[in-house]
């Protein structure tokens, strides 16, 4: 198997596991040592570097109001050093969201996100998401 087909493979095994079904501590089996969000608007980590603890509550907390959160991954790009991957993102408003009390609605997002890797780790992240579309359907959910 070639080193493409290798990544894109973690890529998709590191979401399901640690993303989807909230696996934290596997994160460790995943992520470098230092962890950098390179491009992330609206989301509170854009442009910081993260350790192994700091990267685990990055995902507690993500996922605390939406504990059910599903990635589905369309589109999956390798090279050598990153994959690239598209994504539609589906959850239940089940908790307190920032300004948002929890509502039981289900909420829809996209991005594109690329991966970057360093000896079989990712070591970073530049994304773009819709979080602009996730808060319309929260407060179209709260009224």
């Amino acid at each position: 198997m070639n080193e493409q087909v290798q990544n894109r493979d973690l890529l998709v095994r590191f979401i399901d596991e640690v993303w989807n079904a909230g696996n934290i501590e596997a994160a460790d089996r995943y992520i470098a040592p230092e962890y950098t969000i390179h491009h992330d608007p609206g989301d509170p980590w854009d442009g910081k570097s993260l350790d192994f603890a700091g990267y685990k509550e990055r995902v507690r907390l993500s996922r605390a109001p939406f504990p059910d959160q599903c990635f589905s991954v369309h589109d999956l790009l390798a090279d050598l050093d990153r994959v690239v991957m598209t994504w539609h993102w589906l959850a239940t408003h089940k908790g307190d969201f920032p300004g948002f009390p929890a509502t039981g609605k289900q909420i829809r997002m996209s991005g594109a996100t690329v991966y970057y890797l360093k000896d079989g780790l990712f070591t970073g992240h530049w994304q773009i998401a819709d979080r602009l579309g996730v808060y319309m359907q929260l407060q179209a959910a709260a009224r």
